[in-house]
């Protein structure tokens, strides 16, 4: 199929994308909405569109465009996989103007590092350096009614 990647934030289909990482994600499930868009308009986006033009993927990428980049929220809708579009995504990020010759991008996943490595992405080269402030449960199950 002939999937096409776009950073326009005009062609992102929100309800999808909240969708995904509220409920089928491991890293944000119950995200609300709101948090979601917050951090869409403060972030460089890339969807992928089937060739009908809907939502297939997306990724987004935080970053200050000068030294660092941080590739998150990276998904392939379950009907779209196996069609080598998560390498098309982080081929389109790795090669964007704006995220070129920045000191690091960093990302964090549970189970894609043979993705990444592909893209010349590693473990961190002195992990001893980093420290993080993590919330175990940012966006807790809502209340039964």
């Amino acid at each position: 199929m002939d999937y096409f990647i776009s950073t326009d934030p005009a062609r992102l289909d929100l309800a999808t994308i909240h969708r995904y990482l509220s409920q089928d994600s491991y890293w944000a499930r119950h995200i609300p909405l709101a948090t979601v868009e917050r951090a869409i308009a403060h972030s460089l986006c890339f969807g992928a569109y089937a060739p009908d033009g809907t939502l297939a993927g997306f990724c987004r990428v935080v970053t200050d465009r000068a030294t660092f980049a941080w590739l998150c929220d990276v998904f392939v809708l379950p009907a779209h996989r196996g069609h080598g579009l998560g390498k098309q995504l982080v081929s389109s990020v790795l090669a964007h103007p704006d995220l070129q010759n920045l000191r690091r991008h960093l990302l964090a996943t549970l189970d894609a590092h043979g993705l990444y490595e592909q893209h010349g992405y590693t473990p961190l080269r002195h992990p001893e350096r980093w420290l993080e402030r993590a919330h175990a449960n940012p966006y807790p199950a809502p209340e039964a009614d």
